[in-house]
This record gives structure tokens, C-alpha cells and sequence, in this order.
């Protein structure tokens, strides 16, 4: 079971890669940065899901975003290299991956909430209005509640990389 976590964790934190470089950065960026059709795809999404975060972010979430770029982007590489060459030659990753995992579940919970709960009533642009349109938005960013949360679990109760202590 192990290894077949490790290979969705892997995969998880590749393609979270060109996701955080050419999706979520555009909350922060200015459009003329990114190709257009990474433009057309965004405003797409945020068209069809009404994902009212990503056309006008409030102020947490722009803070979020931001931590995703000050602390997660560069984990994102640590982790594929740890992954790549194997948990157990890399022990020293459970706690990074502890942190990292509990800080993302958070934050994700908080926007998972704001989805389902948020009177998008009086949002301009207008945000999701029946429980099927919250219901489809929602599943855009469960994936990254649900992988941490497995994650957070996985190395917290997982006994093959779990760090040696000195006894004196």
C-alpha cells in the first residue's frame, strides 16, 4: 500500500507543478505573462465553475496563494526527489512532508468551506448559486484537501520511515 501511495504523492506533487506556475499564479501576475491560451483556459474555468477566488481573489485567499508560493512551490521539488528516489532512503522528508501536508489540508478546508457556505448572492462576479454548481467547483479543489490528508496521515503512522532516535 505503501508504494502505491507514494506513486499518487508523486504524481500529485508533478502535477502540482505547472498547475501553481500556470493556473494559480495568475491570481497574483499580471495576464500579459502567461501564454494566452493559459489565459483562455483560466477564464474558461472560472467561466463555466464560477470560481469567484480565482476572477476577483479576496484578500485570503490572495494570502494563500502567496504562501503557496513562498513555502509549497519550492517543497514541490524537494518532494518529487524524495519520491524519485525513494521514501525510505529519504527519512528526513516525514517531517517536511508532516508540515507541509497539515498546512495544505487547512488551507484547503477554509476554501472548501467558503465554497459550500459563501452567500455568492451579492458577489460580482457571481459565484455559484445552486448546491450542484458549489458540488462541481468543490470537486476542482477536494483533490487537494483529500491527497494531504492521506499524506498527513501516511507519514504521521507510516513505521518504515519513521526517524531514529539517539538513546543515551
Amino acid at each position: 500500500m505503501a508504494a502505491v501511495l507514494d506513486f499518487i504523492f508523486l504524481c500529485y506533487f508533478i502535477t502540482h507543478i505547472p498547475i501553481s506556475i500556470f493556473v494559480d499564479a495568475q491570481v497574483l501576475l499580471p495576464k500579459w505573462i502567461f501564454p494566452t491560451k493559459v489565459v483562455e483556459l483560466k477564464a474558461w474555468y472560472c467561466a463555466e465553475f464560477k470560481d469567484t477566488m480565482m476572477i476577483d481573489p479576496p484578500a485570503w485567499f490572495r494570502t494563500f496563494v502567496y504562501c503557496e508560493f513562498i513555502f509549497q512551490f519550492p517543497f514541490f521539488f524537494v518532494a518529487v526527489y524524495a519520491f524519485i528516489k525513494g521514501i525510505k532512503n529519504c527519512s528526513w522528508i516525514r517531517t517536511p512532508m508532516i508540515v507541509y501536508s497539515a498546512h495544505v489540508a487547512t488551507t484547503t478546508a477554509a476554501i472548501c468551506f467558503h465554497i459550500m457556505y459563501n452567500d455568492f448572492s451579492k458577489s460580482k462576479p457571481k459565484g455559484p448559486k445552486t448546491q450542484i454548481e458549489r458540488q462541481a467547483l468543490l470537486m476542482f479543489y477536494f483533490p487537494y484537501l483529500l491527497i494531504p490528508l492521506l499524506m498527513l496521515t501516511n507519514f504521521i503512522f507510516r513505521a518504515d520511515i519513521k526517524t531514529k532516535q539517539k538513546i543515551q
